[in-house]
């Protein structure tokens, strides 16, 4: 029997007595933690040497924490409105310091990015795995208790309980434990402001042993704020849009490119004409001829393990509304446009070609064409025929007035339950949650959560998954690329783990199961600044995490480059194509040495200009016009804020570069600015009365630096 508890302690108590001292936690990635009660877990054990904890779980979320009492004076104040009571993870101080009890143990099979870059046992833990296995490497892994915050609707016995932000595993955990000889206990945490999502996501609260329920409970929801945008992203994310085919399907990922990808796929629907003269401008004809850019008629369709805040976007504003069904004959008749979403005669008669509806009813089948909307919901079945409001009709559809009757019935309406948008786990804003959470009925209708198993892999229905994921696009991110076109994604070449695999060699694997479908790895030309500007398409590297057999596309800020069935040669002059032009020379001379290009091959001249001058002189006019603005979905940072962080950001880079940060500094020495002006800016900073050299420094680079944006009014 599930229990239901006000106190995460004595749910506690309910798993040390079911479990016994020996503990071995599952919990889902990213906002799925139930931290309350993972915290009181943590806290019993740490206290208490008799027993042992071992946490399985991924990306462990932080509240950022300010590097200087100068970034504390621009984010504090941020922080605080962002994440207000948010309540940390109590074991990541510890674990960090190196100052975790003996009897806990942390294991993450996927870290924020860079997160735990120099933490030794956090890099020995590390459980490398793709993300449709995470849930049977949990259970090799000895996991005897889940933990998971859910939504819930209703009370007592009309209770109803959602997954909500991560069905991703937990569902998966439930079902392979059946199988298992041990058993695994599953706990839940409610919290009322987590969207409730429906579907399946949804879950029969008897799935838990035990519910924690207590408003005292809802702290505020850790929220990811939108990043900004910088041009390069954008000249990508042009490029890889381009290869987007309308009635398609599409898959992207968090942060500044997965949302420069989403504004595009919006810029070229809504002003195709401005999209075109930035494609225009940033395109190499030796690249990619092959461009889709026309509107989204049809629309797409969104198969993605993470569902994104610029998914949300694309679904307002008309770009992904794609429906697809979940029964082969219906999805097979609509792409070969036999059918439409209408229920009209057309459909009738392709619906008995197909199979899908039968001459005759029976109980099973009338619910299922009732579910799909073929048939009327009250059309009753009994053993004497069919009846339609009074109306007593043979149980025959072939028969032309049943056929007749049912289709009047139906005249005007559409099929129902299809869904624009199947995603693992989600993640971002507060106003993305606030969307969530405010859905309608047709807003639930179209958007399914759903495990990993389905989104990530084809395996559980091969035809069907198929004829949904037409045209498939999954674009995803990669930090270094070899010449050869493997790519390097979560580790450095020494085995250093940056964040993890997660589901992106599933999405490679399968553009290449998927008739029709692309992996598109957007990596960025270059890395650092000034002395230490160095390239990310290299000869070699030592670490792969998408070999060089399952290459693809690469996209590059400088354009396309399209493997897929190249010769090596031709791969590394691809490759070369969207490198930068500072580093060209090098990988040229590379491969000729090695003899992987012939002696007498020479660059095209069109991909000779690969600078980030060209990608600012083709795309900065259109920041001017609005086309391509800093945070395409918005901000809650303010004017003063914005500013300040442009500054700072400038200053940090000047700070890299000695010679420009020598002359600069000499300027801004020099240069009297007015501090009345500045005096919100400096105080905010904590710069009004600096005590060392080094802040005084900063200061007059900062009033240097705003004055020459127009940011004060100069006495």
């Amino acid at each position: 029997m599930t229990e239901v508890l006000a106190s995460v302690e004595t749910c506690v108590d309910r798993i040390i007595e079911a479990v016994g001292p020996d503990i071995s936690v599952g919990a889902p990635l990213g906002l799925g933690k139930p931290v309350q009660l993972l915290n009181a877990l943590y806290h019993r054990v740490a206290g208490d040497s008799s027993l042992s904890l071992h946490i399985y779980t991924a990306l462990c979320l932080e509240v950022p924490k300010p590097g200087s009492h100068i970034e504390e004076g621009l984010a504090g104040p941020i922080m605080k409105r962002m994440f207000g009571d948010y309540e940390e993870l109590a074991f990541l101080g510890p674990f960090r310091r190196g100052e975790m009890p003996a009897n806990v143990q942390l294991t993450e099979l996927y870290f924020k990015a860079g997160s735990m870059k120099n933490h030794p046992v956090a890099q020995q833990n590390y459980i490398s795995s793709n993300y449709t296995h995470i849930a049977r490497d949990m259970l090799d892994s000895g996991v005897n208790v889940m933990l998971q915050l859910v939504a819930s609707e209703g009370e007592g016995e009309q209770r109803r309980l959602s997954f909500s932000c991560n069905p991703d595993i937990s569902p998966e955990i439930l079902q392979r434990q059946k199988s298992l000889s041990r058993r695994v206990y599953f706990a839940a945490q409610v919290h009322s402001r987590l969207p409730f999502m429906e579907h399946d996501a949804e879950t029969d609260p008897g799935n838990f042993d035990w519910i924690v329920d207590n408003r005292e409970y809802d702290k505020t929801l850790f929220a990811v704020p939108n990043a900004a945008v910088p041009l390069r992203d954008y000249a990508t994310a042009l490029h890889a849009s381009t290869l987007i085919e309308d009635g398609g399907t599409l898959q992207i990922g968090i942060g500044s490119l997965g949302d420069a990808v989403a504004h595009s796929c919006i810029l070229r629907h809504r002003d195709n004409a401005a999209y075109r003269r930035l494609v225009a401008g940033i395109s190499n004809e030796t690249l990619h001829a092959e461009m889709e850019q026309g509107e989204f008629v049809q629309g797409l369709y969104v198969s993605t393990e993470m569902f994104v805040n610029g998914m949300m976007h694309l679904i307002e504003q008309g770009v992904v509304k794609r429906r697809v069904y979940d029964e082969l004959a219906l999805q097979s008749g609509l792409n070969e446009g036999r059918i439409s979403e209408s229920v009209d005669a057309r459909l009738w008669e392709y619906g008995r070609e197909s199979g899908l509806i039968p001459r005759q009813l029976d109980s099973a089948s009338r619910q299922r064409l009732v579910y799909w909307g073929v048939l009327p919901d009250e059309l009753a079945l009994d053993d004497a025929g069919l009846s339609l409001a009074g109306q007593e009709l043979a149980n025959d559809l072939d028969d032309s007035a049943t056929r007749g009757a049912l289709l009047q019935a139906q005249a005007g309406k559409t099929l129902r339950h299809g869904r624009v948008l199947h995603g693992g786990f989600f993640l971002g804003p507060r106003d993305f949650y606030r969307k969530l959470q405010d859905l309608d009925e047709e807003g639930h209708e179209r958007i399914c959560m759903t495990g990993v198993q389905r989104t990530n892999q084809l395996l559980l229905d091969y035809p069907l998954y198929c004829a949904q994921r037409r045209s498939a696009r999954f674009i995803n991110t990669g930090m270094i690329a070899a010449l050869n076109g493997a790519v390097a994604s979560d580790a450095l070449e020494d085995g250093t783990v940056i964040s993890g695999v997660g589901g992106q060699y599933n999405f490679v694997a399968m553009a290449h199961d998927l008739p029709g479908a692309r992996s598109v790895l957007c990596i960025r030309a270059t890395r650092g600044e000034g002395k230490q500007l160095k390239s990310n398409i290299v000869p070699h590297y030592g670490y792969t995490t998408i070999p060089k057999h399952l290459r693809d596309v690469i996209v590059t800020e400088y354009g396309v480059a399209d493997l897929r069935g190249q010769s090596d040669a031709e791969v590394i002059r691809r490759m070369i194509n969207i490198a930068d032009s500072r580093f060209q020379p090098q990988l040229l001379e590379y491969a000729k040495r090695h003899g992987k290009l012939p002696q007498d091959y020479s660059i095209p001249f069109s991909a000779r200009q690969n600078t980030p001058e060209k990608i600012a002189h083709a795309l900065k006019p259109a920041v001017a016009e609005g086309l391509l603005p800093d945070y395409p979905f918005g901000t809650e940072l303010t004017d003063s804020e914005l500013a300040l962080a442009a500054s700072l950001r400038r200053i940090k880079a000047l700070s890299e570069e000695p010679t420009h940060f020598i002359s600069s500094a000499f300027k801004a020495l020099l240069h009297h600015g007015d501090e009345e002006a500045a005096r919100p800016f400096l105080e905010r900073l904590h710069l009004e009365h600096p005590e060392t050299t080094r802040d005084f420094l900063i200061k007059q680079l900062l009033m240097l630096d705003l004055e020459e944006r127009g940011m004060l009014k100069v006495s």
